[in-house]
């Protein structure tokens, strides 16, 4: 049976279905040009889709998973045709037009574009997205699966095991979430087969001053740990049971002072040390819940931050597992995979899917503020939706590279 192309509503209209004044409003068409520029990107010709066109298009695919690549592209070439002349006929690009537009543009671009625009968004008056003056973050990772196609499994990998080869292969990525706002900052991405510590050691480069990062048990080690501290961040982490600490220093809050080294050898010499402040509690009435947790933290003033108040805070870890879920559920959609069939327009449409939820999340965080709310009580499938509606207050995209956005 042939494929039935995927398509918005009969009588759907760009204003009803897609709207880039959300996307436009985050990613200035100035800014769009500055990374065209630096990235060498920018289009030399005049073509149907130009460099700064694709960006957007690319932006937009995100939130439309469940439409045609070509579909998509209709209904943006329509908006700029009820800017430029209503009676000009639309020349939408098949599908081998999109992908060497696609291909021409590479990733390169929507990675400088994520890395220069994308980070914090929290205020002071964002609910939900501070403690005691400490900006929260957490750090994960998570999988994504592409195409099944021999060029991505060759370039990323799949998963193995005992029943065999996953079903498709997969990318695996790292990122901070800033806890109160949902908004993924610092991401790396890579192929399946490396590991979340190796993509940590860039992306824990994204750390300030003033910033308190969360992260569960599988990232603590002494160079990780290092390097995070060195950045001028606070960490509080969870560490496995089994790693060997002794009590130098209980304090009144019950945790207490401990120094943790590199090596067995360090720690026999007592060298190259770095003291660090342990919290051990338990979770009464919790069902499954383990024996004991232990935290670690670079706070070692108790005053400044109560043993209690970090246990309390530390689950609030979980923000990075729902803002996982909005990417790849919400937004992409469940049990749906990366649609490009290279590696390098995989890598595009990953970084797409980035700025479609950062201008989202930016979005909601204005709607948070202006109703004194926290951003967490905020629907992320109801902002979606109503992205994806009617915004007439909204113009269409210029075509032009001299455009401007509103």
């Amino acid at each position: 049976m042939a494929r039935t192309v995927s398509g918005l509503p009969s009588g759907s209209r760009i204003t009803d279905y897609i709207s880039l004044g959300v996307i436009t409003k985050t990613f200035p068409m100035e800014k769009i040009h500055h990374v065209l520029s630096e990235t060498k990107k920018e289009s030399i010709r005049e073509r149907n889709l130009p460099a700064h066109v694709v960006m957007y298009y690319v932006i937009a695919m995100a939130l439309y998973m469940q439409s045609s690549c070509r579909e998509v592209l209709r209904c943006l070439l329509e908006g700029v045709q009820w800017l430029l002349d209503p009676s000009s006929p639309i020349n939408v690009a098949g599908r081998a037009g999109i992908s060497q537009a696609r291909t021409r543009l590479g990733w390169e671009p929507l990675r400088k574009l994520h890395d220069t625009v994308v980070g914090p968004i929290a205020v002071a008056a964002t609910r939900g997205a501070w403690y005691r003056g400490w900006r929260l973050v957490s750090l994960d990772g998570s999988t994504m699966d592409v195409a099944d196609q021999q060029a991505n499994d060759a370039a990323f990998g799949r998963s193995t095991g005992s029943r065999g080869d996953g079903a498709f292969p997969q990318i695996r990525f790292v990122s901070l979430v800033e806890n109160g706002t949902h908004v993924l900052f610092g991401t790396q991405m890579s192929g399946y087969g490396t590991s979340e510590i190796s993509l940590s050691k860039s992306v824990i480069t994204h750390l300030t001053n003033g910033m308190l990062c969360l992260a569960d048990r599988n990232f603590f080690g002494f160079d990780l740990w290092e390097k995070a501290s060195q950045t001028g961040a606070d960490l509080l982490w969870r560490i496995k049971k089994d790693v060997c600490l002794s009590r130098e220093k209980t304090l009144p809050d019950g945790s207490y002072l401990t120094t943790i080294y590199r090596s067995d050898k360090d720690r026999r010499h007592k060298a190259n040390g770095m003291t660090v402040r342990i919290i051990e509690y338990r979770l009464e009435g919790v069902a499954d819940a383990e024996p004991i947790y232990r935290l670690v933290t670079t706070i070692l003033d108790h005053d400044q931050a109560p043993a209690n108040e970090l246990a309390a805070l530390y689950h609030e870890r979980w923000e990075i597992e729902s803002a996982f879920d909005e990417l790849k559920t919400h937004l992409r959609g469940s049990k749906i995979v990366l649609r490009s069939k290279t590696p390098d327009l995989v890598r595009q449409e990953f970084y797409g899917f980035l700025l479609a939820h950062f201008a989202i999340r930016g979005l909601m965080h204005e709607a948070a503020l202006k109703a004194d709310e926290d951003p967490d009580r905020l629907s992320f499938l109801h902002a979606v939706r109503v992205i994806r509606r009617k915004l007439p207050m909204f113009a269409a995209l210029p075509p032009s590279a001299e455009g401007n956005v509103p």
